[in-house]
Formats: C-alpha cells, sequence, structure tokens
C-alpha cells in the first residue's frame, strides 16, 4: 500500500484507564524521576514537584513516557508526541464505557461511505 497519496506518518491513539491502588507510590516514583533528572533546570523543578504532589494525575503523567511505548518498535522514528491525565469516575459495567465504541462508529462511517 505504497502510493504517493499514503502518507509515512501515523497517528496513534491509546486510551487508558488505570486505577491508582496507591497515590503515595505514584507520588513517591515522579518526585524521585524529577531528582534523577539532571537537565531539569531548578525553577521547573520545583515547579514539577509541586504539579505531582498535588494532583496523583499529574504525577502519573510525568512517569508515563510515549517515547518508551514506541522506543523498540523496529522501522519508525518518534516525531511527536502529547499526553495528559486527569481523574475520572469510572464504572467498568457502564455502557458509556465501551472501549470498542469508537470502533464501531468508525466501521458504521466507512460503511455508509462505500457506495
Amino acid at each position: 500500500m505504497s502510493t504517493p497519496e499514503t502518507s509515512r506518518f501515523v497517528r496513534l491513539r491509546v486510551e487508558l484507564v488505570l486505577e491508582v491502588e496507591d497515590a503515595d507510590e505514584v507520588t513517591k516514583a515522579a518526585l524521585s524521576r524529577i531528582a534523577g533528572d539532571p537537565e531539569l533546570p531548578a525553577d521547573e523543578r520545583a515547579q514539577a514537584e509541586v504539579a505531582v504532589t498535588e494532583d496523583t494525575a499529574e504525577a502519573l503523567a510525568y512517569l508515563v513516557d510515549p517515547f518508551d511505548l514506541v522506543s523498540e518498535v523496529p522501522g519508525i522514528e518518534l516525531q511527536q508526541a502529547s499526553w495528559s491525565s486527569e481523574p475520572i469516575s469510572y464504572d467498568p459495567d457502564s455502557p458509556d464505557w465501551d472501549l470498542d465504541e469508537d470502533d464501531d462508529r468508525r466501521d458504521d462511517e466507512e460503511e455508509g461511505g462505500i457506495g
């Protein structure tokens, strides 16, 4: 599928819902990562320490690195990454959390576009 119209760039979307079983451990790990970063300027270090101490979701975002997810995949180079985290209300039994919902919607759109 190598045509001139086919882009060699791919957007990979990943959505995770994590249960934080020990917020203190997450915060300690984030603080440890911050302390171990020799390239982080002192003012940014202080801001990061405050952010991860006040918000477990921020601590988790500090620990998760998209580069780590793809660094071992052969034949690719990460061009751009962004990520965020936020606390949510989660009910695994709710139909609102059907992970295949977006896939089903895309399948419907694709079928509707075929004439």
